[in-house]
């Protein structure tokens, strides 16, 4: 038996609900994540991801359909009670911070909701060490690198203690190293901890570390299946404005040029083992 976390059911919502001529900015849209997975939604922009987004945190509601969190239907009644179970990682690093430094920014949830300050105190200890920036503790945020501010961001989401993080775009604006940081630290925290996953994203190089893919174009869900499953779309991702992985790229540049490979390749490790045991080691 699943153990089922969080689950969209038929969730349709538009913002302008009145305008039939306008399309829904999400249409009838089911799926369901379980406890310890890593889900990516993906798609261009406009696809319906950020909506999805702002609907399972509670800043909108469906007009259509229920949302449910471990089973209870997402409500203006409990919308607080659900929001403490999940932690949220935005796109900007800067627009996240409130605190002078490191240790008051992962502070400030736990202040808002009353928590001991001797309990206080240990989670924040806790979660840059899960993050690996307890060293930071002292620190002004302003003087962090990205990817050390989205890490911080991150430690302010686990000291609440949530069921599940979402990154929504959150390696967006990061350099290669910063982006590097951020997912093996996510990665880890997964393994350690089980924690649930749901990262809200366009970049398909990310969305091969889950487990699962939710492909998202104007506002349906267009396939969800494993990384393996959505990348075999091929073309049709790039149709819908995605880009194909670097490796797959190449593979299909090679195979066009005449050199024998076998399959489709989603990482530049794949390709490179392909290239020496199909065409070097004969």
């Amino acid at each position: 038996m699943t153990d089922e976390i969080l689950s969209f059911n038929n969730v349709t919502f538009s913002y302008t609900p009145d305008d039939v001529k306008v399309r829904n900015a999400v249409e009838d849209v089911t799926f369901s994540i379980n406890k310890g997975e890593w889900i990516a939604i993906v798609g261009h922009n406009g696809s319906g991801k950020s909506t999805i987004a702002k609907l399972m945190s509670g800043l909108l509601f469906p007009q259509q359909g229920e949302i449910r969190i471990k089973r209870d239907v997402l409500t203006e009644e409990n919308i607080w009670d659900i929001r403490a179970q999940m932690g949220m990682v935005f796109q900007n690093p800067d627009n996240q911070f409130v605190g002078a430094t490191v240790q008051d920014d992962v502070a400030f949830s736990l202040e808002n909701n009353g928590v001991p300050h001797e309990e206080m105190v240990q989670r924040v200890k806790e979660a840059l060490q899960q993050v690996k920036m307890e060293g930071y503790i002292n620190h002004e945020p302003h003087h962090l690198s990205g990817g050390q501010k989205q890490r911080v961001a991150i430690a302010g989401a686990l000291a609440m203690k949530p069921q599940i993080l979402i990154l929504d775009e959150a390696t967006s604006m990061l350099d290669p190293q910063g982006r590097e940081e951020v997912l093996t630290i996510v990665q880890a925290l997964r393994e350690e901890i089980g924690l649930t996953v749901l990262a809200i994203t366009h970049d398909l190089e990310e969305a091969m570390l889950a487990d699962r893919i939710i492909f998202m174009n104007e506002g349906k869900k267009y396939a969800q299946g494993t990384p393996s499953e959505i990348f075999a779309l091929g073309e049709a991702l790039v149709k819908f404005g995605l880009d194909l992985p670097f490796a797959m790229k190449m593979t299909n540049l090679l195979q066009a040029h005449g050199i024998q490979l076998v399959g489709k390749h989603m990482t530049e490790e794949e390709l490179v083992n392909d290239l020496w045991t199909s065409n070097f080691n004969k």
